[in-house]
């Protein structure tokens, strides 16, 4: 029967890591008034045809504290770089010296302060929808199994075991979003 039933809670375990892998990819890309490489990881260059990162048309630095530099490779595409990053929404006002784009970082006024902390929390929602939704497909396994023989008992034992699980990810996602608030808010 269903004593052999046995919920792969290693594959949930690894989709809800995933979820907070994309949580911090994401939260990466937001300026937090420091300069950044992995702020530059959305923006995608039309070279060559097709949308490419920018990390992949030139070397992105950060010299100082304030300031990102991409030294593009090839010449002829120094201005689409450009024209990625002005069209982007980050913010930021490139300046050309030849091949290199120096991206000064500005400080951060109190309303874009909040309009980050804003974009940050549904960020962090997105990440909780996607965990809630493994912990929906581990019950959906477990009502089977019930539905196959298994036990209330057995049942339970499972279903507090995923809430436990999707309960410690959501933790994860609030303590990440309140780290990166905090970092947002800080002058």
């Amino acid at each position: 029967m269903s004593d052999d039933f046995e919920l792969d809670t290693d594959d949930l375990t690894r989709r809800m890591d995933g979820a907070m892998s994309n949580l911090r990819t994401e939260f990466a890309s937001l300026r937090t008034g420091r300069a950044s490489a992995s702020m530059l990881e959305p923006v995608q260059v039309d070279a060559y045809g097709s949308m490419t990162p920018i990390n992949q048309v030139g070397t992105v630095n950060v010299p100082e504290p304030r300031m990102v530099t991409i030294n593009v490779w090839d010449k002829a595409l120094v201005g689409k770089v450009e024209k990625a990053i002005r069209e982007s929404g980050l913010g930021i006002n490139p300046q050309l010296n030849g091949t290199i784009i120096m991206l000064p970082i500005p400080e951060l006024n109190e309303e874009r302060r909040r309009e980050l902390g804003k974009v940050a929390g549904q960020y962090a929602e997105h990440a909780r929808v996607s965990i809630r939704n493994v912990r929906r497909d581990g019950m959906d396994q477990i009502k089977k199994a019930k539905n196959d023989g298994m036990s209330e008992d057995d049942q339970k034992l499972w279903e507090a075991e995923v809430q436990e699980l999707t309960d410690s990810y959501i933790k994860k996602v609030d303590d990440a979003l309140e780290t990166k608030q905090a970092e947002i808010m800080q002058v």
